[in-house]
């Protein structure tokens, strides 16, 4: 493997590890889709009081994700979500409505009232898990467009990467997209269950309540993730030989987790964290640190998923339209130099890691519910 080969693998798994810290934080969307039919005001209160807390986390993950697949594959931001733009849109509008709603829900005066802003809330927690979903499965289903490097030469039209009509609008149609994003949604409201249980102490009720709602949503999600799985092990996908000719391989994904065993023991770890943390919260009633082995084992799970897309010369963007146009590490990263550096300047994310984690516990300081 190259030096080139090497950087580019390196970070497509810092983008992965992103991608798998947003996935476990998608928590606070989690919670903020069961606010309408939370039961009373006293447990929407109690809801938005633990998750409102982590909201910026969640927003500063996904841009922090974005900037770095902008800055070590910019081919792949360019087409993902510069052409994909309508999906990201919603997805990013989701998002507006969530920090309008955190930062007006409570104020003296407010002409919409509080109910209107726990409405963009739930909108923001449901929708935006669903598209993110999506938007993930065109790492493996792949997307309407088309990639032709000459057009940076026309100064007409210097744009590389042309979309289907719809600009990523088709990929919500896609049946097995929607698979993932109904997984991740309710894998999102399992984690906030297993949140709020361990948040909220002196509320007993509530916390029976919460109970009850993450044996349903973790049913809900095992369903959806385990159909994802059997859909993704049997699909077709598109790798890269030598000289970077795209072909058709069947069963890809099955043969990408075969051949890498550290990939499929990634995977088994982290869906067996994500087990431990529900069933060992559903079968104890008095357990509730269910939220970290779950949390872990969620960020493993996407991890090696994400992993999976791009291993071995995968196209982890394949067109629908052009299979020629497809994206994969070797031809949609920066140059070798620009890695290079970025790498020097990776060495500072686990002072990000740290950082993340003190504002974690600094925001739960404050005495916790006890409504």
């Amino acid at each position: 493997m190259t030096t080139l080969e090497c950087l580019q693998t390196y970070w497509w798994l810092i983008v992965s590890v992103l991608g798998g810290l947003l996935v476990f934080l998608l928590f606070v969307q989690g919670g903020q889709s069961m606010l309408l039919n939370s039961g009373s005001t006293r447990n929407t209160d109690l809801i938005v009081d633990a998750v409102g807390r982590k909201w910026e986390l969640t927003f500063t993950t996904l841009v922090t994700f974005g900037g770095a697949a902008f800055a070590a594959f910019p081919l792949f931001y360019s087409t993902s979500f510069g052409g994909a733009y309508w999906l990201w849109m919603i997805i990013l509008f989701s998002f507006v409505l969530q920090a309008v709603s955190y930062e007006y829900r409570r104020k003296p005066g407010n002409v919409l009232g509080t109910r209107t802003y726990d409405v963009f809330l739930f909108i923001n927690g449901c929708v935006g898990c669903i598209l993110l979903g999506v938007a993930v499965g065109m790492f493996f289903f792949g997307g309407d467009f088309t990639v032709t490097r000459s057009n940076l030469l026309d100064n007409s039209a210097p744009v590389i990467s042309v979309w289907g009509p719809t600009h990523g609008l088709e990929a919500i149609c896609s049946w097995r997209n929607l698979v993932l994003g109904v997984a991740v949604l309710f894998l999102a409201r399992t984690l906030a269950s297993l949140y709020l249980i361990n948040y909220t102490r002196d509320a007993e009720d509530f916390t029976l309540a919460m109970r009850r709602t993450l044996f349903i949503n973790a049913g809900l999600f095992l369903v959806f993730f385990l159909t994802f799985l059997a859909v993704l092990l049997t699909a077709h996908g598109l790798r890269a030989d030598a000289d970077g000719t795209l072909t058709i391989e069947p069963y890809l994904y099955l043969h990408n987790f075969l051949q890498n065993w550290w990939l499929a023991v990634l995977l088994l770890v982290g869906v067996v964290l994500v087990l431990w943390g529900i069933f060992g919260t559903v079968f104890s009633k008095t357990w509730r640190g269910g939220i970290w082995p779950a949390g872990i084992g969620t960020v493993l799970t996407v991890v090696a998923l994400l992993l999976c897309a791009a291993v071995r010369g995968t196209a982890f963007l394949p067109s629908l339209s052009s299979p020629g146009s497809s994206l994969t590490l070797a031809n949609a990263s920066s140059t070798q130099f620009t890695l290079t550096v970025m790498a020097w300047v990776s060495v500072l994310v686990p002072f990000v890691i740290a950082y993340i984690w003190y504002v974690w516990r600094s925001l739960d300081r404050p005495e916790r519910a006890t409504i």
